[in-house]
């Protein structure tokens, strides 16, 4: 299924009371992710190939691998 010419469909999405928005989505046979928007300026992906995605929006990623390897940048975490 596609959405904007993408490989994926919208399964949901949301603000919660904090402002932090959510989106989840269906990649078919491939799986499901998600992604949070946080109103501190940080988000974050979860792929439906095991890996994730964190940027703290002062400068900090994190990156991790679908095999668990985890990747950092420099910058300050929250």
């Amino acid at each position: 299924m596609t959405s904007n010419g993408k490989d994926y469909s919208y399964t949901g999405h949301g603000t919660n009371d904090q402002g932090n928005h959510y989106c989840s989505r269906d990649y078919g046979t491939s799986g499901s992710g998600y992604h949070y928007s946080n109103t501190d300026g940080s988000y974050y992906y979860s792929n439906p190939n095991g890996s994730s995605y964190y940027n703290s929006g002062t400068g900090y990623s994190q990156y991790t691998t679908p095999s668990g390897n985890t990747h950092k940048s420099n910058g300050s975490s929250k």
